[in-house]
């Protein structure tokens, strides 16, 4: 392998909020952080709990930054590591949490109606 070619890529670690890995796979630099997500989803292990439906469910953290979907993967090149390890949040689709919020507020709500007829 040429110099170039592996300037060209960048290998990256998942880490995933339970502490295990998806990785590391090496990424071309001009790859967006858009596309690593699109990989992140595809690789989600199926025993896992929260997958990801959509980019927007995921939020990447590398150096300690909130990396935008129009990134590329050239931009978090680190001259100290080998390989990249970013870390990976993952947000429940709005819809989700409204319904959790409904039903809490129906279960307290409801409580307050039997206290009051009793």
């Amino acid at each position: 392998m040429s110099m170039s070619s592996v300037q060209d890529s960048v290998v990256i670690k998942f880490r995933l909020t339970d502490g295990s890995d998806i990785g590391p796979k090496s990424f071309p630099s001009a790859a967006s952080i858009a596309s690593l997500k699109e990989s992140i989803i595809s690789q989600w292990p199926r025993e896992k709990e929260n997958a990801p439906r959509t980019v927007n469910n995921i939020k990447l953290i590398s150096g300690g930054k909130v990396l935008e979907n129009n990134g590329t993967v050239g931009e978090c090149r680190s001259p100290l590591c080998d390989v990249i390890t970013m870390h990976v949040a993952i947000s429940q689709p709005r819809q989700e949490k409204m319904v959790k919020r409904l039903s809490h507020h129906d279960k307290c709500w409801g409580w307050a109606t039997k206290r009051t007829q009793s």
